[in-house]
């Protein structure tokens, strides 16, 4: 029978070197637990201590969310203290993709709602891929009436959807000074990437162009915000706590609407522009620039086919006229080089010279725009009638470097110096400047073009008012002004705007009245150019002018009437009321409009009319 081995007897022949062994595979399996214990210690004390209130705050904006309330801008008022535009509610469509379990679905749903593409709001969503999913999407503003209930009676059926009343711009005169006060839009990557711009979000309106843009800081305002608890899904269970937004600054213009209404009334359908200021100060009473901007197509954004349209018209609405219209200055210089004259002593207001119909220099011939010529004229007369070869004779004596110099003292040139972007500044030619730019020589030829306010002459509706004013109010060259006070919500003026003299013209006294004398004749004399502008119990003094665009030969004998449009010349009048104690300078061009006695002028005396329609009306009455 076999042996048995007792278990004692197994234990007592472990082997040590097996034991060793055994003892080393617990000290290891040890060791990992320790590691892996110490570990989690670790991650506890990273997530729970160092990295607790950020998570925390993470943790509590799962239930508490906070939404920004846009603030309205402040109000755009005349100089009476009418408001031109103040804020109407509209409504945005926004999407929080943290609050969406099946975006795919929400998307579709909501292009068949808003009747868009999918892919139009597909690249909303893209522009906004580098933002917190939390931060909510702008995907469709100023949504209707219909589509506001039937989205706020489906809102459980759309997670992450809302809703956002926000102020908008309310146009109370439609599209008054549209050019002047621009339009909003939504900020674009690269503002954001500006340092102005460092407190704005992606979705944000922004002034575009004109005040609204100049002033944004000022108009803007502050945003307020509401504290919201919301579920899982973001839907608002309560208000928890509410910051109302701090509304924009009021801006007060030195425009008068009735005045600017009557300018653009005047200009419809015609390119063009008109200039109005007060002779004294400065300040703008109109500013309108034709065709007009329809500002509420920019509200909730222009549409691409709006926009093209807005490229391809030929009178080019996009283009402010007043500052950054550039047109040969035509008769109008006359004034420069009456001035020029008198003040270099190379005519007196009594010196006669000759017109016989045309002057001739090296051969060829230059001629006055009356064939038959004026004969012997004076100052006085040659202002009236603008006879083009008494100033060919003047600036030919002055030469065109002087003159240059007295039409800079006259503000032309350069940039006015208006609040405005894009202003441009015309040309003033002189010598060294046609050597620089086309290395030729002045030819004397072109100092004649140039006395007459043709050929390289450049200036803008707006430069030519202020020489106007400039001849009429003592010489001093004024920045011209739109704003007349910057007001807080509560009425208190922040900012009041001073008359500013930033120049002094050349010549005196006695000189600049006789050039006015002159411009009294045009208005009021008979064979005057500027008989159109004339008012019954109020001495107006003006100067026409007509800019040649092109010169073209097969065109020089076709009526006006038949000659394409592109190829008729630009109309110009420029005046100044009453001449007795001048108030008010009125500039008027008209593109392709021909001669400026007969298309301009009549524009003017349509404002005169509304500004002194008061002094009109007590002279009329019994």
């Amino acid at each position: 029978m076999p042996k048995i081995r007792r278990p004692l007897e197994q234990i007592n022949k472990i082997d040590e070197e097996e034991l060793l062994i055994l003892k080393k595979r617990v000290d290891i399996a040890t060791a990992i637990i320790i590691i892996f214990v110490a570990f989690l210690i670790a991650r506890l004390w990273f997530l729970q201590i160092h990295k607790g209130e950020e998570y925390g705050r993470l943790s509590e904006n799962n239930r508490i969310r906070i939404q920004e309330t846009q603030a309205p801008r402040g109000n755009i008022l005349d100089r009476h203290g009418r408001i031109i535009i103040t804020n109407r509610p509209y409504f945005n469509l926004v999407w929080t993709k943290e609050d969406a379990p099946d975006p795919d679905y929400v998307i579709k749903r909501l292009s068949r709602i808003l009747n868009e593409d999918i892919s139009t709001l597909l690249s909303r969503i893209r522009e906004a891929s580098g933002r917190p999913r939390y931060v909510p999407i702008l995907l469709k503003e100023d949504i209707d009436w219909k589509t506001l209930v039937y989205i706020e009676n489906h809102h459980f059926e759309l997670p992450g959807v809302r809703v956002e009343a926000v102020p908008s711009r309310d146009y109370l005169y439609q599209n008054l000074a549209s050019h002047l006060i621009g339009y909003l839009g939504e900020i674009s990557k690269e503002e954001l990437k500006k340092k102005e711009y460092s407190n704005y979000q992606g979705g944000d309106p922004i002034g575009k162009m004109g005040i609204e843009k100049v002033f944004e800081k000022e108009l803007r305002g502050e945003k307020g915000h509401r504290y919201l608890e919301v579920d899982v899904h973001g839907f608002e269970q309560q208000e928890l706590e509410q910051q109302d937004p701090l509304p924009g600054r009021d801006l007060q213009l030195t425009l008068d609407i009735d005045i600017q209404r009557t300018a653009e009334k005047a200009l419809e359908g015609l390119g063009g522009a008109v200039v109005a200021m007060e002779v004294n100060t400065g300040n703008l009473l109109a500013l309108a620039s034709s065709p007009p901007l329809q500002l509420e197509e920019f509200v909730g954004g222009i549409s691409s086919k709006a926009w093209k349209k807005l490229l391809e018209n030929p009178l080019h609405p996009l283009f402010d006229k007043t500052i950054q219209g550039q047109y040969p200055p035509g008769s109008t210089y006359k004034i420069v080089t009456a001035l020029a004259g008198l003040a270099e002593g190379v005519i007196t207001p009594e010196t006669i010279l000759y017109c016989p119909g045309s002057m001739r220099l090296h051969g060829r011939r230059y001629g006055c725009w009356k064939a038959s010529g004026h004969g012997a004229v004076s100052l006085t007369q040659a202002l009236a009638e603008s006879c083009d070869v008494y100033f060919y004779q003047v600036g030919l004596k002055v030469g065109v470097d002087k003159l240059a110099t007295y039409a800079e003292s006259l503000g032309l040139g350069q940039k006015t110096g208006i609040i405005l972007e894009n202003e441009k500044e015309g040309l003033v030619p002189t010598s060294d400047w046609k050597k620089r730019r086309k290395n030729e020589s002045w030819q004397e030829g072109e100092t004649l073009s140039v006395s007459i306010g043709q050929g390289f002459n450049l200036t803008t509706p707006l430069q030519v008012c202020r020489m106007t004013a400039a001849i009429v109010n003592g010489g001093k060259i004024l920045r011209p002004h739109i704003i007349a006070e910057i007001k807080d919500p509560d009425g208190s003026t922040i900012q009041k705007t001073e008359p500013e003299v930033v120049g002094e013209a050349f010549g005196n006294a006695q000189q600049r009245n006789s050039i006015i004398k002159g411009l009294v004749a045009a208005v009021n004399n008979r064979h005057g150019t500027s008989g159109n502008a004339k008012l019954a119990n109020i001495t107006v003094g003006g100067k026409t002018g007509t800019a040649q665009v092109v010169r073209m030969k097969k065109f020089k004998s076709m009526p006006e009437a038949e000659l394409p449009r592109k190829y008729r010349d630009h109309a110009w009048f420029t005046c100044f009321a009453p001449a007795e104690n001048p108030e008010i300078a009125i500039t008027v061009l008209i593109e392709h409009g021909g001669h400026g006695g007969s298309a301009a002028a009549p524009i003017a005396k349509k404002i005169l009319e509304e500004y002194f329609k008061d002094r009109l009306k007590q002279d009329v009455e019994p």
